[in-house]
């Protein structure tokens, strides 16, 4: 088959972008195979100067984290890697289920029913996600403290809810604006609930902004250390404070078990935005016109 030469690639211009992107591409990608190759050298390799670009691998930087102790027997964590990366996927998925759920109910409801005010409860609702996170974690850690609950699941999962939120309902509410209402219409007409109208006329037109929202909320989530370094307990915490045990060690930095750590923690992100980069593209795109 011959290649199509009005293809924007074969011009000049198409080119040079896919040249500049590639380069951009390189560029950042850098740091991250750099941490990959730190993470399989041994401690002398990964401090070696120059560089050294061609080693043994080893995989025990992995191991320590999840037995808890170095090769030359010092204590990493008093648990595994592994109860971090539990936390880190509970809490996260939680939280962004919470979110999407009661994000696509509210976003439906102001999107379909004459809401007064619905103008200035959707830029409320934006003000909130706008307030600093570093000015609301003294009052929340209070509050939690006397209910009881600080250093709990259900803490650190209402928490990032409570943030997901405003975000989901802006995001979700943009692509139900975007959904034609014949269909709606017609279900309304023919006694159709509201909840069975958004379950089963609007959702299966929308699995892609569900996918594109719960994407970014997952990473705003799995990446946040402030939350996480405050409000979660010795059983609660997630990866990021784990990483930073690891570089504020006793005996020292080593950076092949931070950098194996930093492997651990990127990869769900890397697999998520690469199995999943048309619905992220699409949440950027289609789903941000508001009307």
């Amino acid at each position: 088959m011959e290649p199509d030469e009005d293809h924007p690639l074969f011009r000049p211009a198409g080119r040079g972008r896919a040249v500049l992107a590639a380069l951009l591409a390189i560029v950042y990608f850098i740091p991250v195979v750099w941490m990959l190759l730190a993470a399989i050298k041994t401690r002398p390799d990964a401090l070696a100067t120059p560089p050294k670009l061609i080693f043994a691998p080893t995989l025990e930087h992995f191991s320590a984290l999840f037995t808890g102790f170095t090769s030359s027997g010092q204590q990493v964590f008093p648990t595994g890697f592994q109860y971090y990366i539990f936390n880190s996927i509970f809490i996260s998925g939680i939280s962004v289920l919470l979110a999407l759920v009661l994000g696509l109910l509210a976003a439906y409801g102001v999107a379909r029913m004459p809401v007064r005010g619905a103008h200035w409860l959707m830029f409320y609702t934006l003000a909130m996600r706008m307030i600093p996170p570093l000015t609301t974690i003294i009052p929340l850690y209070v509050i939690f403290s006397r209910l009881g609950m600080g250093g709990t699941y259900p803490e650190i999962i209402l928490v990032y809810t409570a943030f997901n939120l405003p975000f989901a309902i802006w995001m979700l509410r943009s692509f139900l604006i975007e959904l034609p209402r014949a269909a709606e219409e017609a279900a309304w007409l023919d006694g159709t609930s509201r909840l069975g109208i958004l379950w089963r006329i609007c959702l299966p037109q929308m699995r892609g902004g569900l996918a594109a929202t719960a994407i970014i909320a997952f990473v705003f989530t799995w990446n946040d250390f402030l939350f996480s370094q405050i409000l979660t307990g010795q059983a609660t915490r997630t990866i990021p404070i784990a990483m930073l045990r690891v570089l504020g060690a006793d005996f020292g930095t080593d950076w092949g078990l931070f950098a194996a750590a930093g492997t651990i923690y990127l990869a769900p992100v890397m697999l998520v935005a690469f199995f999943l980069q048309n619905q992220l593209l699409r949440g950027a795109t289609f789903g941000t016109m508001t009307r």
